[in-house]
């Protein structure tokens, strides 16, 4: 090889290197993620500091629901048992973790392990009027990668069940007395 193809494979050797690691390096940007049709991760923001609604289990996952101030002040004033929709702008976070047993606590405790995914509503009756009102978003959590995948569409929970709680505005999550 001349001393000019070997500099050459060698300044292409060292920018692959630089692009695939870089690539490997940089995190997931969860915020550029959205269901098809619908929801995006970027109209959460900030649902890490959203009130409880509530928690509960189902099978082995164990979660929290959260709520914008939107959807708390619409709980408060007695939303959906008084027979009012919650407003547009009303949106909820449901957080799911795998569970574990503690190994500190004194009695059989399960708390959060592994994140598993976490979910979205938002009530827009304009952009999601074939269902009730409401926008769905479901992004599985991968630990291996630290990434996440969207599941579903805009108008579809993934699951099709929210129609069951058609009479409640669609929406499960009681707000338990305080």
């Amino acid at each position: 090889m001349t001393k000019v193809s070997s500099w050459l494979m060698m300044i292409i050797a060292v920018v692959l290197a630089v692009l695939v690691g870089g690539r490997a390096m940089s995190a997931q940007d969860k915020y550029s993620l959205q269901v098809p049709n619908g929801l995006a991760f970027s109209e959460f923001k900030g649902y890490e500091d959203w009130q409880t609604v509530a928690v509960s289990q189902t099978g082995d996952l164990i979660e929290v629901i959260l709520g914008n101030p939107a959807m708390i002040n619409a709980y408060r004033a007695g939303v959906p048992g008084n027979g009012k929709h919650f407003p547009d702008g009303a949106k909820m976070a449901k957080i799911h973790w795998n569970a574990k047993k503690s190994a500190e606590a004194p009695a059989p405790t399960t708390v959060p392990n592994t994140l598993h995914d976490i979910d979205f509503m938002a009530r827009d009756s304009k952009r999601f009027p074939d269902s009730g009102g409401w926008g769905y978003a479901q992004f599985n959590y991968d630990a291996a990668s630290d990434t996440f995948a969207p599941l579903g569409s805009g108008t579809n929970c993934g699951y099709g069940c929210h129609t069951i709680v058609a009479a409640g505005d669609y929406v499960f999550t009681a707000y338990g007395k305080r």
